[in-house]
């Protein structure tokens, strides 16, 4: 397989993938990512059907994901809640929109939509190379930047970097809106330049992998990126056994990826050191 057609199968992960690891940095884990991207593909759809501009269209892609994390931080930063809790909410509110939308507007779920692509240049998308780009940029900002540092000390220890004149929950707020821009991106992927279409429940469990990556690359940029062309590998099998006519039952072929990010969280995930204050809701008054 060409590797430009394997890039194109990650990027919906590793988009997502990677500015989850700024989010994880600083010691939230945004379990909501499935429902920001799933907005994101199909608020992105729904505006490029509307004006014929995949470019609009992935603009409001990009706002549906951050409207999405800053629900999110409202409740899992600034109130307090518990992490897992808001982000599950955040992914049935956005299945639950999402699909009464599609429904009340396009009749069903047989419903075929054709909308216009973001182009390609030899294969090659301008969010591809952003995604490629990202790499080297997400690790210079976390561990060469003063931002950076303030963002991984929260994630460590938020005690030490409120006590250097630091928002922990500002910083943390920061973050969230930069993995929502590229839940927003990794959405619109799917929606505007994979499918140039829409379907319900389209991110099928992709932001649950995206995070499983970030754990599988031990929250470096450079290893969840290469974690995430597995599993762009492993999906794009389905499409090469169906070229070559092999007899392997498709159901087997779409549960393909998901099998491989289990397997490799698995064997791979054992002994991985997380943020310390992961998860942890921050009280500066405790």
């Amino acid at each position: 397989m060409e590797f430009l057609s394997l890039l194109q199968y990650s990027a919906p992960v590793a988009l997502a993938a990677l500015g989850e690891i700024v989010v994880q940095k600083s010691g939230v884990i945004n379990i909501g990512l499935e429902g920001s991207m799933l907005s994101a593909a199909f608020f992105g759809m729904l505006t490029c059907l509307l004006t014929h501009s995949p470019w609009l269209g992935l603009g409001v892609a990009v706002f549906a994901a951050l409207l999405a994390a800053l629900i999110f931080g409202v409740f899992a930063i600034y109130l307090g809640a518990d992490q897992v809790v808001v982000g599950t909410a955040t992914n049935l509110l956005a299945l639950g929109v999402t699909g009464s939308v599609f429904r009340s507007k396009f009749g069903g779920t047989d419903q075929l939509i054709s909308i216009p692509r973001i182009g390609a240049f030899h294969g090659v998308d301008p969010l591809m190379i952003f995604m490629v780009l990202s790499v080297p940029l997400i690790w210079f900002v976390l561990q060469k930047t003063a931002w950076g540092l303030a963002v991984r000390a929260c994630g460590e220890y938020p005690k030490a970097a409120d006590a250097a004149g630091f928002s922990v929950h500002r910083l943390q707020m920061q973050s969230l809106l930069v993995g929502g821009l590229y839940a927003g991106l990794a959405g619109g992927y799917l929606s505007l330049v994979i499918a140039g279409s829409f379907a319900e429940n389209m991110t099928a469990g992709r932001g649950f992998v995206a995070i499983a990556m970030v754990t599988f690359g031990r929250w470096k940029p450079q290893l969840a990126f290469l974690a995430a062309l597995l599993i762009g590998y492993a999906e794009s099998l389905q499409y090469r056994f169906q070229t070559y006519g092999w007899n392997v039952p498709y159901q087997l072929m779409i549960a393909l990826p998901y099998i491989v990010a289990l397997l490799v969280l698995v064997i791979v995930g054992k002994g991985t050191v997380a943020p310390g204050a992961l998860a942890q809701p921050y009280r500066k008054d405790k």
